[in-house]
């Protein structure tokens, strides 16, 4: 989940639901799913929230190496103040 800078919030908000969609060609991505925060819900709550399965702990460690996933994460760093994040295995 990222939480975004105020200033330009809604301009970097489009552009990461844009980038995002690149995410979705790496092979070890088995789900992809990313929602954004309602404009009527608090502003305290984080704007963006990507929801991704992978089938075990190697594919999410060569997905964060792809270069799709490195550019996407140099580009939401210019853009976010916070990131809130967990990988579990079920």
């Amino acid at each position: 989940m990222f939480k975004l800078k105020k200033d330009g919030k809604e301009a970097a908000l489009k552009e990461a639901l844009e980038r995002v969609q690149t995410l979705k060609e790496i092979p070890e991505l088995q789900r992809f799913e990313v929602v954004s925060n309602s404009k009527d819900a608090p502003e305290s709550n984080y704007e963006i929230s990507l929801i991704f399965d992978f089938n075990s702990i190697q594919d999410l460690n060569s997905y964060q190496k792809d270069p799709r996933h490195v550019a996407f994460g140099d580009f939401i760093k210019t853009v976010r103040t916070d990131r809130a994040c967990i990988d579990y295995e079920f």
